[in-house]
Formats: structure tokens, sequence, C-alpha cells
């Protein structure tokens, strides 16, 4: 009967050779050996919805086509994620970098500008979590943007949406969730969504990191790609942390996940803490409590 639910035994060396390449070639994820029980457990509804009996066949129409290929990557990329992930790295945002950009503008140093990506934005949090810090340290007169993008289109879907559980405003410091945030009521009881002053912060787009469809609209005061390295391989890691560092302005930062270093990527930046990287000089060591709205 066709439609059933094709299992692990189906996944052959070479048909799962055949997707590790197409995987690695179209979003530079390298699926190693271990996770064919992944690859399994990720596209099986995706064979059950086309009525297809195998992965042999799928693999067949992903090769074809390539909007199937979007769905198949929306399917195997891992969305994790919550707000305020690492808050050491926003501790940091505060405490060292905001203070540092506020003075400058006031030096009529930089402009009264801020870019920051979000390259890995899964949906939403992260760059809504940038989009509060900003909004309630920087003043209004000040021209603030935050590009968000990510591979899978499901996971953008959601992030464009800005909707989320009312359970994950625990994870908000609460005088943000007070000031940004939206209660839902009536039928979207039990949701908060972002406040229309964040909504105009964030712009969203698709990007491959492993594309060539990059933006060419940098350079970016601070890029935040954490937790997407680990899926790459060597070299990937290396491409992409340079076109990365390409678009990020002098003086900038460039942040990865906790359990990820640049050591052996690049020697483009130094380190300032654990996972954040100048390619300029130090910061001052003063630190700024008051918000500047």
């Amino acid at each position: 009967m066709r439609g059933t639910s094709p299992g692990l035994e189906q996944v052959t060396p070479r048909v799962f050779r055949g997707f590790q390449a197409m995987i690695l070639r179209e979003s530079g994820i390298n699926l190693s050996e271990t996770k064919r029980a992944l690859l399994v457990g990720r596209l099986g509804r995706r064979l059950r919805e086309l009525g297809l009996d195998s992965f042999e066949e799928y693999l067949g129409r992903v090769e074809a086509s390539a909007d199937e290929r979007v769905l198949m990557l929306d399917a195997i990329a891992t969305n994790e994620t919550r707000f305020f992930r690492e808050p050491g790295q926003f501790e940091f945002l505060k405490e060292r970098v905001l203070p540092a950009w506020l003075e400058e503008g006031s030096r009529r140093r930089r402009p009264h500008r801020v870019r920051i990506w979000s390259a890995g934005c899964s949906t939403g949090e992260e760059p809504f979590s940038l989009a509060m810090l900003l909004a309630s340290y920087l003043p209004k007169t000040w021209d603030l943007e935050i590009l968000a993008t990510d591979l899978s289109t499901k996971a953008l879907a959601r992030a464009r949406a800005g909707v989320w559980p009312l359970e994950r405003s625990r994870e908000i410091p609460p005088d943000l969730l007070k000031a940004y945030m939206l209660r839902g009521t009536g039928p979207e009881d039990g949701k908060m969504k972002a406040g229309p002053e964040l909504r105009a912060l964030v712009r969203f787009e698709r990007i491959n990191l492993a594309g060539d469809n990059w933006p060419p609209d940098g350079p970016f005061d601070a890029i935040l790609c954490r937790n997407v390295l680990i899926y790459f391989d060597a070299d990937g890691k290396r491409r992409a942390v340079s076109r990365l560092l390409d678009r990020l302005a002098p003086g900038g930062f460039f942040f990865v996940g906790h359990a990820e270093t640049l050591n052996g990527i690049t020697d483009r930046v130094r380190p300032l803490m654990p996972s954040a990287y100048t390619n300029g000089e130090a910061l001052p060591r003063g630190s700024r409590s008051g918000a500047g709205r």
C-alpha cells in the first residue's frame, strides 16, 4: 500500500550517500553516517504526503525539483532556539558594546545607525531579542535594523508572524516583556506577539549560507551566526566565516555559539570573550545600567 512509512532499512548506503551529497551541496550541512535515523525521522512525513514508498523514489524527486529541495531542507534543518539564548553574550552587548556605540555616536565618531545580522534566525527569538535590547537602550532617533535570515522557509514563516506560546515569556526580562510584547486575547489567548516597534526593526530574508544569494547591503556592525557552523564541515565553515566577515564593518563584532570556536578557521578576528570576536580594537571596560531612550 502506498503512503505507508518507509523504515530505516530502506535507506541503503548508496541512497544515504545521495542525500548526504545533496544536502551538503545545497545547504553546507554535513550529515554524518550516524544521522540515518534522523534522516528517516525528518523526511518520513514528506514521503507520506507525496505517497512515495521509498527514500530512493524521494531522492529522485528532490534531484529533479528545486522546490522539493527547499522543502527537504526545511525538514532537515534544526530550529532549536529561545529568547535571550546564551545570556552572557546579550550581557556583553548591553554592558560593553552598546555603551561604546552610544559614546562613539555622541562624539560623532560613528553615524547614529546600527545594523545587525542574525544569520540562522530560526523561528525569530534571536532577532526579536536583539530588537528588544536595541530598542530599550539606544535613542529613538537612531536608525536601527536587524536582518534575520535562515535556510528554512518554514522557520522564517513562523519568525515573520512573530507569535509564540505565552510560556516562552518566561525567557524574556520582565521590563522588556511588558514594554514590547503583546498578550493575546480571545482566539489568541495563550499566545504573545511582538509589538509594532519591534516588528519595524526586523527584516526577514531566506539566505543559504552555503549558497550565493547573500545580502548585498552590508556592512553590519555585528553578526550573530550561533549554533549554525556546527553542522558544516571544515571547508564549509571556513568559506561561510570568510564571507560573513567580508560583510562585518570595521570594529564590528562576530558571535558564534558557546560550543563553537573560530580557532583554526580564521585569523581575521580576535576573541573578546568565549564565542565573541571583533575585527577592531579592545572595548573600554566601563558599563552603563541606564537606557538611552
